[in-house]
């Protein structure tokens, strides 16, 4: 995973000024205009302000970048007594795709190149908009149908092992949505210079972040295929599903509200190692599909607030034109009730070379 927010704020400064405008006399519009202009490119200039003693700004205008990316994808699905217990996770994939930058904005779309089947290929769409003191990240992400079980437990004296590895193409699920986050050290501490390679961080520094965030999550499981295997696999031992894990799909909807800290470390000139954990308060609201009318009877509903978690990681060596760099995100949502409960654990690890270029107008003159 950057600037949502900071797009809608220049949508407003843009109304604002421009509705002044229309109000009024020509003399009045004129100064309306030259006002509410000026008043524009204050707040614009206030999302990248930064101290240039501990922050070298981007000299260029565009970026383009390739990046190879390995991801990770666990979900763990419990019973509400731990009667039963299941997960499930992929192999690790690979992905590449190109990324184009545009000052605070950086779009990119990665693809599956170790399964070309167009009914199982993985998706991951991002909109990142970066600035020093605000940042937004919108994703999408669809997973395949190519999950195994990494671990099994299907009751006390119960040998599951013959589980462990077994391909089940019963799980389906998909994660939509958006986070904000203000940095408050952001003239001396810059997280752009970690995740987007904007800017170089000159002298070692840390910020306190918070922000907000929404996430629409679903969930598909095929209970009576994981019956199926497990009639198979365990041969004569008759086990059957507990009702817990029947149900045929969950939708999650999770707001939530998050805190953490980032520190960036330059341990070299241009070499940065850069690190931060954000805990999220989120209440999440979800309604699942029982797989029979009794099962749905018994309230299969949760509002309930839980504790999330981001880490990310990164390690950047940037020449201003040229930079190139590794990084790895890892997510944590938790959903507990007492019939059902779940984890889902995702992350990436990136390795990426990039180009700037199309010097910004100050940089030419100093330049010639």
């Amino acid at each position: 995973m950057k600037r949502i927010l900071s797009v809608l704020v220049l949508l407003l400064t843009f109304g604002a000024a421009f509705g002044a405008a229309e109000r009024g006399d020509t003399l009045r519009r004129r100064t309306t205009d030259e006002s509410g202009y000026q008043e524009m490119k204050r707040i614009v200039r206030g999302f990248d302000w930064i101290d240039t003693t501990y922050i070298e700004p981007q000299h260029h205008n565009f970026t383009v970048m390739l990046q190879a990316t390995h991801t990770y994808d666990l979900y763990s699905l419990k019973t509400g007594d731990g009667a039963q217990s299941m997960t499930f996770a992929p192999d690790m994939n690979f992905k590449l795709g190109p990324y184009f930058g545009w000052r605070w904005i950086f779009a990119g779309y990665t693809f599956e190149l170790t399964n070309l089947n167009p009914k199982r290929i993985k998706q991951e769409w991002d909109l990142s908009i970066y600035s020093s003191q605000i940042g937004a990240d919108l994703f999408y992400r669809r997973t395949g149908n190519d999950y195994k079980i990494r671990d099994a437990y299907l009751g006390p004296n119960i040998n599951a092992s013959a589980l462990e590895g077994a391909a089940f193409s019963g799980l389906k699920a998909g994660i939509t949505g958006f986070n904000v986050y203000y940095i408050f050290n952001h003239g001396r501490f810059s997280y752009p210079a970690a995740f987007s390679q904007s800017t170089i961080q000159k002298v070692s520094c840390g910020s306190w972040m918070a922000g907000i965030g929404y996430t629409h999550n679903t969930l598909s499981f095929d209970h009576e295929a994981l019956q199926n295997l497990i009639d198979r696999k365990m041969m004569a031992q008759t086990v059957p599903v507990d009702s817990g894990l029947m149900f045929q799909s969950v939708k999650y909807n999770d707001f939530n509200v998050s805190g953490g800290y980032a520190y960036n470390w330059v341990f070299a000139p241009n070499w940065l190692l850069a690190g931060s954990i954000q805990a999220a308060i989120a209440y999440k609201q979800s309604k699942g599909d029982m797989a029979t009318e009794e099962q749905h009877n018994l309230n299969f509903y949760f509002k309930k607030v839980n504790i999330d978690g981001i880490g990310r990681f990164g390690l950047v060596y940037n020449k201003l034109r040229w930079f190139a760099g590794a990084s790895v995100i890892v997510h944590t949502n938790n959903f507990h009730k007492p019939r059902f409960s779940t984890n889902n654990t995702f992350g990436s690890m990136n390795i990426y070379v990039g180009y700037n270029f199309g010097l910004k107008k100050k940089y030419r003159k100093q330049k010639e």
